[in-house]
């Protein structure tokens, strides 16, 4: 399976998922969308930001595992309907702009299972059956994904250096999903774990969300706005990441991650 040559579809789809991964990071965006840099406003966050942060980041991945994936029925294919998603992100971001940072923890576990819920959706238009245990822990993965952001050494950002890094917690994960019909309240210590190591990565992020949204002169049109521009970044991950899933089940995945890094290569003259 690994010599099989790709088809010219599949390797504009490889193309277009190392377009989509490879992307600027969610600050680049949002500096873009607002015009100041993000790392001015997280310097603005309240002392203790960080160890809060990592709380309702935890907690709302939680939930959103809990709940998210069990509202969708099982058919692979079917079109997802990113749009959808994006108009209840923008009215959950509407509500954070309002209250600014007091309103992240009501605001957060809401678009977070929003974004997972829309995430399934796209996993599901890719093929995968979301009554596959490693689906559901690849959907989890996707929060882990969120681009280069100002926080982050360019080395440790790569999509295959953050699965690789991810692989045992993932890999811990989905067995313990294969023996469970649902995630349980109180999470069990592999989903536990992995959950925590992504909540590492997407706090970063919901950290240059919350610094944006806390910005006054924004309010709640702004709000909504970055929330948009929130999961649409998301939704870019989660579509590279289940297009490069769709391939490795055809080729296999050292295939597809030769032919992926080949891509980033500067090509000869």
């Amino acid at each position: 399976m690994d010599d099989m040559p790709f088809t010219p579809a599949d390797l504009e789809a490889l193309r277009r998922a190392h377009a989509l991964l490879d992307t600027p990071g969610l600050a680049v965006r949002i500096t873009n969308l607002i015009g100041t840099p993000v790392e001015k406003l997280l310097d603005r966050l309240p002392a203790g930001w960080s160890g809060q942060i990592g709380k309702v980041t935890r907690l709302a991945l939680s939930k959103a595992a809990d709940a998210a994936l069990f509202t969708l029925n099982d058919q692979p294919g079917n079109s997802s309907s990113n749009r959808w998603h994006k108009i209840g992100a923008a009215a959950t971001g509407g509500v954070g702009g309002f209250f600014g940072l007091a309103g992240l923890a009501v605001e957060l576990p809401i678009s977070t299972t929003l974004m997972m819920r829309s995430i399934a959706d796209i996993a599901r238009s890719e093929g995968e059956s979301l009554s596959d245990p490693g689906t559901r822990v690849a959907c989890l993965e996707v929060f882990a994904l969120g681009g280069k952001s100002a926080a982050d050494d360019g080395a440790e950002s790569g999509y295959y250096v953050v699965r690789t890094a991810l692989a045992r917690a993932v890999s811990q994960a989905a067995e313990y999903a294969a023996g469970q019909v649902a995630v349980e309240h109180a999470a069990p210590p592999a989903l536990m774990h992995l959950i925590t190591l992504v909540a590492k990565r997407f706090g970063l992020q919901i950290s240059e969300k919350a610094a944006a949204q806390a910005v006054p002169a924004l309010g709640a049109a702004g709000g909504a706005l970055i929330n948009t521009l929130f999961i649409h970044h998301f939704q870019d991950m989660a579509r590279g990441h289940f297009i490069i899933r769709r391939l490795e089940r055809r080729y296999g995945k050292q295939a597809v991650r030769a032919a992926y890094e080949a891509l980033g290569q500067p090509r000869e003259d």
